[in-house]
């Protein structure tokens, strides 16, 4: 089967930063929505037309992938609106309530990067925001889209659409 939007493909890759550094090694295929929200508009064009067996190495630059750092959506609230058990890498859909930073993207995950005693710091960029990729990809498999898929725009949750804080050595997966 050819690949054409909408339909599902099973990928393996290896993500990397611009030096090389391993972001994420996916070594079991996992399905994709192709004319959904799974994946990066530059990854989905590339794949239109290919079948299974493709490969592919792509640079991505940061408007490409995961966009630009934007510092202003790095900030401290009060220590005192946030849970007692607050801690490093919590995530807040939007601003936490009782923020007092005005002007923040209401639809941003917020993302605990610092913990102190009378404060705590909020990044509200993806982890991977600012940063060139290198993706290597293998298209191991193509089928027909459910509708359901195809109502929902995805498969199932993809790795491209969340915004975890990721520890040096950890993967996205």
């Amino acid at each position: 089967m050819i690949i054409s939007s909408p339909c599902v493909v099973s990928l393996v890759w290896r993500l990397e930063d611009a030096q090389g550094q391993l972001i994420d090694e996916l070594a079991d295929p996992m399905e994709f929505l192709v004319g959904g929200d799974d994946l990066l508009p530059k990854v989905e064009q590339t794949l239109l037309g290919q079948t299974p067996g493709f490969e592919a190495n792509l640079h991505l630059e940061p408007e490409q992938a995961f966009g630009d750092y934007h510092a202003e959506l790095v900030f401290f609230e009060t220590r005192d609106i946030f849970p007692e058990d607050v801690s490093e890498g919590m995530q807040f859909e939007g601003p936490p309530e009782g923020s007092t930073t005005p002007d923040l993207p209401k639809d941003a995950i917020y993302t605990v990067t610092e913990v102190y005693d009378t404060h705590v710091v909020l990044d509200g960029n993806h982890p991977l925001a600012g940063l060139a990729l290198r993706l290597s990809l293998k298209v191991c498999d193509v089928r027909t889209a459910t509708e359901e898929e195809v109502e929902q725009g995805s498969v199932s949750a993809s790795p491209f659409s969340f915004a975890p804080t990721v520890p040096p050595d950890a993967t996205l997966h």
